[in-house]
Order: C-alpha cells, then structure tokens, then sequence
C-alpha cells in the first residue's frame, strides 16, 4: 500500500516562511509525477505547484515568485518553500502523487491528509 504524508505546517506571521514536506512510502516501482494542492475554508481546491515525468515544475500564478518546489527522488520527498506568505494562504495543503506500484501496470493517484497553514498575526 502507498501512503503519503506531509508534515510542516503550522501558525506563521504574514510575510514569514514555511517548508512542507511530502514524503511516499509503500511498494513504490515510480513515480509520474507529485504536486501540492490547497483548499481554503468555503473555497474549491487548486493546483499550487507540482512536478511531471519530465521533470518539469509549474506554478499556480497566485504563488509565483514566492513558494519554490523542489525534491530529494532518494528519499521519495517533494517539499514546497513558501515564501512572503499572505493571509490569503491560510488552507489545508495536500500532497498528490501518480503512483505506479510494485507489479502493476498503471499509474494511480495518492493523496495525503493534508496539512493545516495558517497565516496569521
């Protein structure tokens, strides 16, 4: 079984920084691809940032220029900067990955539980 955790979320001041952490455990063969995702109190979920097969990273407009995304494929961990953070980016994020497993075929997606930011002073 595949699991995803993130961890890292907290309380932190507008303008201040965070680092999540998403890391896949489980009967992993590959991975497709990973992103971070959001959803706000009385809003839909969105796209924050993620990575594709090829190793291309994309950001949402709303996070450009102040959340990085990186990974350490060693250990299976992607983790998301935020940078400059604004009350606006108080939500739950989640972590989503396509997950191939051992002795399948076909990819599937996982999801983690998700992890409290809150912005605030």
């Amino acid at each position: 079984q595949v699991q995803l955790v993130e961890s890292g979320g907290g309380l932190v001041q507008p303008g201040g920084s965070l680092r999540l952490s998403c890391t896949a455990s489980g009967s992993i063969d590959s991975i497709n691809g990973m992103g971070w995702y959001r959803q706000a109190q009385g809003k839909q979920r969105e796209r924050v940032a993620g990575f594709t097969r090829f190793d291309t990273s994309d950001y949402a407009e709303f996070v450009k220029g102040r959340f990085t995304i990186s990974r350490n494929n060693a250990k299976n961990t992607m983790y998301l900067q935020m940078n400059n953070r604004k009350p606006e980016d108080t939500a739950v994020y989640y972590c989503s990955a396509s997950v191939r497993e051992v002795g399948s075929t076909w990819y599937q997606q996982y999801w983690g539980q998700g992890t409290q930011v809150t912005v605030s002073s």
